[in-house]
């Protein structure tokens, strides 16, 4: 049974923040994996590595880019084939062809894995990826094994959609593309102090300037992409809440306590409304990115489940 309010369990606290030790990615020769592939006619950026008779797919959130999932896809590389993306107009990827919407990647991302022959894959995504990946296993459910739902949008997004917040967003984009651009091409150098780790992961982890200066780094350089606002304007524009009932595949959903993007209350939420086949797993004193502030913890968890 799903777990009820009452059946909650307590967070689980880990001593470790952030990776331990030196990081596999930092070896790899990405390069060597980088794939561009003609979806919906335009070119997506894709990582494809590692063999396997499973596949995993990693989606990225807002203002995301494949390099969110640099802690988890190195684990994986050796079981499984990984493939992980930019999604359109984030990235490396161009903008689409329409209007970007939460219907409109699930198309592309199916497009994509039907492109790539992946026949079934257990597709993780975060935030934004999450509703994404939840927009799939409902619509696209034959290219689905399992689910994994990190601190995923699409119920209080949908909740709390402001026009008032999203016309000054729009007003004011070109002034936010600048910003946030500034901050992507000195990535290196402003991610090598403490103190600007802080002010450029402030909402998205819990404590930014213990993690590596080279992995904050690589998240920055996302930022600043033409897709940003019109994607929010999707988020909080696309009912789902009443269609997670059509989710069967087995679903993990891995939510920090003190997520400052999305509420906790969303992960039970999304459990409860997807039934029996969802299981939660809540990390103490983490914020909106567990696979990067809790790498060691998500890859195991994560690993359990492909596995079961």
């Amino acid at each position: 049974m799903a777990t009820t309010s009452a059946q909650r369990q307590e967070p689980i606290r880990l001593e470790q923040y952030g990776p331990s030790g030196r990081s596999p990615w930092l070896d790899i020769d990405w390069r060597e994996h980088q794939r561009w592939v003609t979806v919906g006619g335009r070119q997506m950026n894709v990582i494809d590595i590692g063999s396997g008779e499973q596949t995993i797919v990693f989606i990225h959130g807002l203002a995301g880019c494949w390099q969110n999932w640099l802690e988890n896809v190195p684990d994986f590389t050796e079981s499984h084939r990984v493939i992980a993306m930019d999604l359109p107009g984030f990235g490396a990827s161009e903008m689409p062809a329409e209007r970007i919407s939460v219907a409109g990647y699930g198309r592309i991302v199916a497009e994509l894995l039907q492109t790539l022959e992946v026949e079934k894959a257990c597709v993780v995504g975060n935030s934004m990826g999450g509703f994404i990946g939840a927009e799939l296993a409902i619509n696209h459910p034959h290219l689905l094994e399992r689910l994994v739902l990190v601190s995923a949008a699409g119920i209080t997004a949908q909740k709390q959609r402001s026009e008032t917040v999203l016309s000054v967003l729009g007003r004011g984009e070109n002034v936010l593309s600048f910003y946030l651009g500034w901050f992507a091409t000195r990535s290196e150098v402003l991610s090598r102090r403490r103190r600007m780790r802080r002010v450029m992961m402030l909402f998205v982890a819990t404590h930014p300037d213990r993690l590596p200066a080279p992995l904050i780094a690589e998240q920055v350089k996302g930022s600043g992409k033409p897709g940003f606002v019109t994607a929010l304007d999707a988020l909080s524009d696309y009912p789902i809440r009443e269609r997670l009932c059509d989710i069967e595949c087995p679903t993990l959903i891995v939510w920090g306590a003190d997520d400052r993007l999305v509420p906790l209350r969303d992960a039970y939420e999304f459990e409860r409304r997807i039934g029996d086949n969802a299981r939660v797993v809540v990390y103490d004193d983490t914020g909106h990115v567990a696979m990067m502030e809790r790498p060691d913890a998500f890859n195991e968890e994560l690993a359990r489940f492909v596995n079961d």
